[in-house]
C-alpha cells in the first residue's frame, strides 16, 4: 500500500473532525475515561501510557482542561462501569475491508447504528476476525519536517527503534513504530529537537483495493457517516483512491 493512500486517509479524518469540535471533545472524553478505567484507575498520564496519548491528542485540538479533568473524574464514577471498547469488522461498498473502533456505555445502542450504516451504504458487517488479519497494529508519530530532510528524520527515528517513515506533500513525516516502541521513539525525536505533531496507536492495512471515481466517493461518504457516530472513535479502511 502506498504511503499516499495510508496518510491521505488519516489527513482526511483529521480534517473532518476539526470541523466538528464538539463531537471531537465528546469522543476524546470517552477515550480518556476508558484509558483511566483500562489502566486500573491510574489517573497520572506519566504512569498510564494510553491516557497520556489521549490527553496529548486532546490538547492538540485545544480541548479545555476542565473537559479533560471531568473525563478523568468520570472514570471513578459508577456510571463508568458500563463503558467498554467495541470493535466492528466488515466490508464497505466496493468490497474493501473496514474496522470500526467504538467506545460505548450501551452496546445495544451502538451496534444497530453501525450496522445500519453498513447496510444502507452497500456494505456488510463481518464477524470478529473477518478482516482484522489484514491490518497491523502500529504506533504512528507525525513529525513536522520544517528545515530537516527526511533522511535526517529517518536516521534519528531508526536509531531510536522506528520501522519506517513516509513523507507527505504537506511537509509532515509519518514515522511507523512497533506499538511497544512508541513512547521511546517519540521521546528520542523530541530530545533531538523535532516537533511532534501527534502520536497514536493505529492500524495499517497490509493490502489495498484501488477505487476510482464514483466508487471512491461512495467509500468516502460511507467512512464519514461512520465517523459521525458519537460512539465511534476511529475507522480504518484499506481502499486506495486512484
Amino acid at each position: 500500500m502506498s504511503g499516499h493512500s495510508k496518510w491521505s486517509t488519516i489527513k482526511r479524518q483529521k480534517g473532518t473532525t476539526d470541523q466538528k469540535r464538539g463531537l471531537v471533545f465528546t469522543k476524546l472524553g470517552n477515550a480518556i475515561t476508558l484509558a483511566v478505567k483500562a489502566g486500573g484507575g491510574i489517573t497520572d498520564p506519566e504512569s498510564n501510557f494510553k491516557l497520556r496519548l489521549v490527553i496529548e491528542a486532546a490538547r492538540a485540538v485545544n480541548m479545555p482542561k476542565e473537559n479533560i479533568e471531568r473525563a478523568i473524574d468520570r472514570a471513578s464514577a459508577k456510571s463508568a462501569d458500563d463503558v467498554i471498547e467495541v470493535v466492528y469488522e466488515g466490508f464497505g461498498p466496493g468490497g474493501f475491508s473496514v474496522i470500526v473502533e467504538a467506545i460505548t456505555d450501551n452496546k445495544q445502542r451502538t451496534t444497530p447504528l453501525v450496522k445500519n450504516i453498513f447496510e444502507k451504504n452497500e456494505g456488510s458487517m463481518g464477524t470478529p476476525g473477518s478482516v482484522s488479519y489484514l491490518y497491523q497494529q502500529k504506533g504512528l508519530i507525525v513529525v513536522q519536517k520544517n528545515d530537516y530532510s527526511p533522511d535526517d528524520i529517518f536516521l534519528a527515528a531508526v536509531d531510536a527503534g522506528a520501522e519506517d517513515i513516509d513523507e507527505a506533500a504537506s511537509g509532515e513525516v509519518f514515522v511507523t513504530v512497533a506499538v511497544n516502541n512508541l513512547s521511546k521513539v517519540k521521546s528520542a525525536l523530541e530530545n533531538k529537537g523535532y516537533k511532534i505533531l501527534s502520536s497514536e496507536l493505529t492500524r495499517i492495512p497490509t493490502t489495498s483495493i484501488p477505487l476510482a471515481g464514483e466508487a471512491s466517493h461512495k467509500a468516502d461518504s460511507f467512512i464519514e457517516k461512520l465517523e459521525e457516530l458519537d460512539d465511534v472513535q476511529k475507522v480504518y479502511a484499506n481502499y486506495e483512491p486512484t
